[in-house]
């Protein structure tokens, strides 16, 4: 195959993720079709078919791309970040940031979709369990800790509150309270110093 040939095909692909994403986020995962995603990303149907042969493979697809463009934005908001007194606050909102948006809205839905859908909870699980270690690794590395048991109540308690936040604001979504409870959770779980 040619290099011409293959960048064609990556791009195909990331339409129909992107449009899958996409789908995700205005439509819901029941409103998700794969017809939709086709008329999306304004590919045929044997473009689709030939990338992924059910919504099930799309989908999983999209959990993977998501939880990786996830970690890319992660990962460029904490380089730099030295460890000290004003890390933690910095880490955290990078990961809010991480942990909001179109992204974690389509993650939101899947999440949701998982509770009965077997075939796409068991796709799930991995990739947010990857998504959760490498989270967790760069909160820990960042705050310059050795992954002590304050620590990693600080950042289950985070991730918990984040998702928490994210779903309350699909029926109210008010930024300054959402500052106001981060800033609460700040005060109170900041490390104390040594």
């Amino acid at each position: 195959m040619t290099s011409l040939r293959i960048q064609q095909r990556e791009r195909t692909r990331r339409q129909l993720l992107d449009a899958a994403v996409a789908c995700l986020v205005d439509y819901g995962y029941a409103g998700t079709t794969t017809q939709r995603v086709q008329e999306r990303a304004n590919l045929s149907r044997g473009a689709l078919l030939h990338h992924f042969s059910s919504k099930a493979e799309l989908l999983v697809a999209a959990i993977h791309l998501i939880a990786d463009e996830r970690l890319k934005a992660l990962h460029a908001a904490v380089d730099g970040i030295e460890p000290g007194p004003r890390a933690f606050a910095q880490v955290v909102n990078a990961i809010q940031d991480a942990m909001s948006g179109p992204p974690f809205v389509a993650a939101l839905e899947l999440w949701m979709s998982s509770r009965t859908d077997t075939e796409l909870r068991e796709a799930l699980i991995p990739a947010e369990r990857r998504l959760g270690r490498e989270l967790r690794d760069i909160f820990t590395r960042a705050l310059g800790d050795d992954d002590s048991r304050q620590t990693r109540v600080a950042f289950n308690s985070l991730v918990v509150l984040l998702r928490g936040l994210a779903v309350t604001s699909v029926l109210r979504d008010d930024a300054e309270r959402s500052d106001e409870v981060i800033n609460y959770w700040l005060e109170r779980m900041a490390p104390t110093k040594a």
